[in-house]
């Protein structure tokens, strides 16, 4: 997911990863110089101070809890702690209770709150530091107001206002004011309420005065006090927001008047005939609420009209006739599907047809039948050792020592093995992005610059990637491709926007940058003769400010030093808050809290540039993109970062996408099948990523249920603060992965996004089988349906647990990891090389910083010299060489057999999956029916188990061939030992395989 590089150290500010709270306080702190410090009143009226009282009233919300009881166990600064629970704590108004706690002569107490029942919050192991007076806790949050105090309904005038927090971002809000003439109120003020997303709200009585003096704060020290010149509000409804007072205002939570305006009609129509193709392109419409999607109307050939719907501004209309005549004009649609005038046509003439391309052809089989090998391709096999690439950090890495260049592997090397792949019994290939990369250190392909061309550090001739695809499916194998919609690389996208940076090469910096070379474009092979390496960036510095710039202080020293001594320059280095990448492009912030808001519209890294996904350029740039791998035939997307894009984006724009463009392409039956699965990194044990829902794997694959606005931006943050609110309890729950009783039930698949996951909690417990078995079922679910979950113990990033090193659990355990893959529910997916334990404890990423030999991202190619034939999945026809050796190690021996017997089995690909009656540690039974096929089998792992309430019949078990009838509904197995199994199936096909060295 991120992926370390170098640059100079002072140029290179690394977000920091915060605690929740200490996140949000630090976000809201960045606010104090936007709106002016924290003084909030004239001289000579209350300023904040510290609390001087010898108790503490704590308020803790209880709404995204859903607890029945809340128990608050502290230890005063200095004492020691209550018992277990603590003291139970009373209701105080609505979603609020309090206790008040006598501290004596402490200042203040550590806390933690729970359900008296076992269940704690306890600020994600940090516990909460509260103070004296009165304190809230609201959703790890830490506040000074009491939330249930009341200023309003009085006798007196009244003046109503709304706050907004869409810009500051603060999850609580106070209003420090006086009337005029009077006197200030105790600092914080009073806790404003919740109007509505965005929008905090409170009623004062002002006695006999007209209007009053106020400032705000978020009861954390953060202010905005006008600039140190208080807000003047009058009497009536008025609204604060952006540091704009309307007086006599709307009250903006009211319900919105129905949209009936209908958009402008698409101007600038343009048409091109490319062969047989046609691309249809358009200015945007504009629409008081905003467009959602244009309809294109086609006039002329033999077909007649015809309608297509596109949600962006371009269509791509292929399969045209020869040499014809066509029209188009575009209708704009809005959310309320008020329909815009039809645009100006656009008239085109086709050319001759082309020579079809040798374009593949999605498999489009069910993805649960494919178990899946993860391969790095820069380091998995080299066939081609011409477009070997080292980069500038050749020599400093280590690699070259090592005759070990980053780019080593390629495409010619990938299907050069496909057999040893296809002779392990892996039927789908996981290889890591091909577009072309662009940083200092881009082997692993997340570095995207030019998304529309593949990477020609990866292709050869008779090997690009179309001949992967091809030659993958021509051995009945899928290719799923890692694909990034979240960030470029630091250089931005070539086609969307690439900036122009502050370069000189003086006697300091000629080391880094190239020589310009007039008309030269990067493409990550060509060698430059002078350096002997790769080109990397002479076509993006210079010592003259470009026309446009608006990067800020351009070329000015910052004052920095980088790692060498060398004079630092502003606009040298990527940065989103120098003003180098437009907001139109990119997000411009780096990310404070890694479980907040941001996280999903700032910056990871400097090497990963974020893409404004809620811009529609960029939208177009990137489903343009994508469009043309899918037309390749590729059967799958793995999507990286996903949790770093909002999922109303998700579910309005990319995932559409993908699906009408496969559909448009292949057909429905295929689009059905175009597995699409995501990284949405949750790296933590619990089963809601620290109670946060937007940051939780499944909370991904549910559409949503709700309208939002149609602008993608607001939507975001109404979709973030709508679920939020909504909180764990309140989220969607399926039974697709469960049977009822022993039946299977067909899934409901009408609230899925068609975003499926990577099983990351089972990933963070896979330390121990049983435990990683145990925290799945538990999250099964709230995920619309597991048995597509994606299933592994390690990858290129983290191992079990958010370990930095390759799994080192031992042969044995690994093998019970393996068993418990591939006969539970979900897909079983390897990092290339824990076949055999490659670098089992290596660190898997240390950058540059140290030879890629010695890490998890080791090159794996000695391990498979010679050669291999696979005549069926799981099947070795003949090895030579070395790759000989490989397979016959005992995993390998092991994962032949365990593809064999789950490839004979359907009910352990497709079945959902019960322990109703069932005794066992890892034990269950599986069941998946369709047409005529009916299978049912019963599993245990290592452990013994009994199966009772179970249909009577005959069983066998596919690993020993024993045979048992059932009369009374119950089995009794005995323990079959670590990292072996037994799975019983009714009527079942007999022993599957040969034993092997655990499963015998």
């Amino acid at each position: 997911m991120r992926f370390r590089s170098t640059a100079p150290p002072s140029a290179r500010p690394r977000p920091r990863r915060l605690r929740p709270a200490l996140a949000a306080a630090a976000a809201a702190a960045a606010v104090i110089g936007l709106l002016g410090g924290p003084s909030p009143s004239p001289p000579g009226s209350m300023r904040p101070v510290a609390a001087t009282s010898s108790s503490t009233t704590v308020f803790y919300y209880t709404k995204t809890k859903n607890w029945t009881s809340t128990y608050l166990h502290y230890a005063p600064d200095g004492g020691s702690w209550t018992t277990v629970p603590g003291t139970r704590m009373e209701a105080a108004c609505t979603d609020w209770v309090k206790k008040t706690v006598d501290l004596g002569s402490a200042t203040g107490l550590q806390a933690t709150f729970n359900n008296g029942g076992g269940v704690w919050d306890n600020n994600g192991g940090g516990n909460y530091a509260l103070g004296t007076g009165t304190v809230t806790v609201k959703d790890g949050v830490i506040a000074h107001s009491d939330p249930c105090a009341d200023t309003g309904t009085g006798t007196g005038n009244e003046a109503t206002v709304y706050y907004s927090t869409a810009t500051t971002g603060w999850t609580t809000a106070n209003i420090h004011y006086a009337p005029a003439g009077g006197s200030w109120t105790t600092v914080p003020g009073a806790g404003m309420e919740p109007a509505c997303t965005g929008w905090w709200k409170k009623t004062l009585d002002i006695g006999t005065a007209t209007s009053l003096k106020a400032a705000f704060n978020n009861g954390n020290g953060v202010w905005d006090n006008n600039n140190s010149a208080d807000y003047t509000i009058a009497t009536g409804t008025s609204t604060v927001k952006d540091q704009k007072v309307t007086t006599g205002a709307k009250d903006p939570c009211a319900a919105t008047v129905p949209d009936t305006q209908a958009p402008t009609a698409p101007a600038k129509v343009t048409a091109t005939a490319t062969n047989t193709s046609v691309v249809v392109g358009w200015d945007a419409a504009t629409d008081d609420t905003g467009v959602v999607k244009y309809q294109v109307t086609r006039t002329g050939g033999t077909r007649g009209t015809t309608v297509t719907d596109v949600t962006s501004t371009v269509l791509s209309d292929t399969g045209l006739e020869e040499k014809t005549a066509y029209t188009y004009t575009v209708k704009a649609i809005d959310a309320a599907g008020n329909t815009s005038p039809a645009s100006a046509a656009a008239s085109v003439t086709t050319g001759e047809k082309a020579p079809d391309p040798a374009t593949g052809t999605p498999l489009g089989t069910d993805p649960r039948k494919d178990p899946i090998y993860f391969v790095l391709t820069a380091r998995f096999n080299d066939g081609d050792g011409s477009n070997n690439r080292g980069g500038s950090q050749d020599v400093k890495s280590g690699n070259a020592a090592n005759n070990d260049p980053m780019f080593r592997g390629d495409f010619k090397g990938l299907v050069d093995k496909l057999d040893y792949i296809k002779g392990l019994g892996f039927s789908a290939v996981w290889i890591t992005p091909v577009v072309l990369n662009r940083s200092d250190y881009d082997y692993h392909g997340y570095h995207g610059y030019d998304f529309y061309k593949v990477d020609p550090r990866l292709e050869s001739a008779g090997a690009s990637y179309q001949d992967l695809i091809n030659a993958a499916h021509a051995k009945g194998m899928k290719i799923y491709q890692d694909v990034v919609y979240n960030h470029s690389s630091r250089w931005g996208a070539k086609g969307l926007f690439t900036p122009t940076v502050y370069g000189v090469r003086d006697s300091q910096w000629s080391w880094y940058y190239d020589e310009k070379h007039d008309g030269f474009e990067y493409d990550g092979l060509t060698v430059e003769p002078k350096s002997g390496k790769s080109y990397y960036n002479g076509d993006l510095w210079s010592t003259t400010e470009p026309t446009g710039n608006t990067c800020v202080n351009w070329g000015k020293p910052t004052g920095g030093k980088s790692a060498e001594g060398y004079t630092v320059y502003n606009c040298q280095w990527p940065s989103p808050t120098s003003g180098m990448f437009p907001k139109q492009y990119y997000h411009q912030c780096w990310i404070g809290n890694w479980e907040g808001e941001d996280s999903r519209s700032c910056w990871l890294h400097e090497d990963l540039a974020d893409f404004n996904t809620e811009s529609a350029p960029v939208q177009n740039y990137l489903i343009g993109a994508y469009d043309k791998y899918i037309d390749m035939g590729v059967d799958g997307f793995r999507l990286d970062t996903a949790v770093h894009i909002p999922r109303v984006t998700w579910n309005r724009r990319f995932l559409p996408a993908i699906q009408e463009r496969v559909a448009q392409k292949f057909g429905a039956d295929k689009a059905a099948n175009f597995f699409v699965f995501a990284e949405v990194g949750a790296f933590v044990n619990d089963k809601w990523n620290r109670g946060s829902v937007n940051h939780s794997a499944q909370f991904y694959t549910w559409k949503e249920r709700k309208e939002y606005s149609a602008d993608d931006v607001q939507a975001a943050r109404d979709q973030y603060d709508y679920e939020e609110q909504l909180g764990t309890g309140n989220q969607p729950t399926s039974t697709n992965a469960f049977l009822d009783g022993n039946n299977y039930h067909a899934p409901d698949h009408s609230k899925s996004s068609g975003m499926n996951i990577i099983d990351m909690r089972m990933h963070m417990n896979f330390s121990d089988a049983q435990n990683a078995y145990s925290n799945g079922k538990d999250s099964d679910d709230s995920v619309n349906d597991a048995t597509y979950n994606v299933v592994y113990v390690d990858s290129h990033d983290y191992g079990p647990n958010k370990s930095s090193t390759r799994y080192s659990g031992g042969t044995d355990a690994w093998a019970e990891n393996m068993s418990l893959m591939w006969t539970f529910r979900g897909i079983p997916t390897l990092y290339y090389g824990s076949e055999i334990e490659f670098q089992k404890g290596k660190q898997i990423d240390c950058g540059p910083t140290c030879p890629l030999t010695s890490t998890g991202r080791a090159y794996y190619g000695d391990h498979l010299a010679g050669t291999v034939t696979a005549p069926d999945f799981g099947k070795v026809g003949s090895a030579t060489g070395e790759v000989a050796n490989t397979l016959a190690q005992p995993l390998v021996k092991h994962l032949q057999r365990l593809n064999q017997i789950r490839r004979a089995v359907p009910a352990l690909q497709m079945g959902q999956y019960s322990t109703d009656g069932i005794s066992g540690g890892m034990a269950f039974k599986r069941r998946y029916t369709s047409g005529s096929t009916d299978s049912f089998a019963l599993v245990t792992v290592t452990g013994g188990a009994t199966y009772t309430g179970i249909p009577n019949g005959t069983y066998t078990d596919a690993v020993t061939g024993d045979v048992r009838t059932v009369s009374n509904g119950t089995l009794s197995v005995a323990a079959p030992g670590k990292g072996n199994l037994r799975v019983y199936v009714l009527n079942g096909p007999g022993k599957i395989g040969s034993d092997g060295p655990y499963l015998k």
